[in-house]
């Protein structure tokens, strides 16, 4: 066994109980960063776009509205959504 291999073995055994973490921790963790920062950003994105549209004359401005107010409804009730599910499946 040469040098770097026992490094990386040293590392990997003391680096293991720190790296420890269950699928459903990382995957609230994904849903925390997601419903927290990301989706809004889009939905508020959308909802300035579907206004930029009416605001330049645009012909599909109103489709643009309601695609953005839906997203938008979906979006920040998120949260509620996967709530609802969570207590149906447990």
């Amino acid at each position: 066994m040469n040098k770097r291999q026992f490094i990386m073995i040293a590392l990997l055994i003391t680096l293991a109980p720190f790296a420890h973490a269950s699928v459903e921790s990382s995957l609230m963790g994904l849903k925390n960063v997601l419903l927290g920062s990301i989706l809004p950003i889009f939905a508020v994105l959308g909802l300035g776009f579907a206004a930029f549209s009416f605001f330049t004359g645009n012909i599909n401005a109103k489709q643009h509205l309601v695609y953005a107010v839906t997203g938008a409804a979906i979006l920040f009730g998120a949260q509620s959504i996967v709530d609802l599910i969570q207590r149906t499946v447990r």
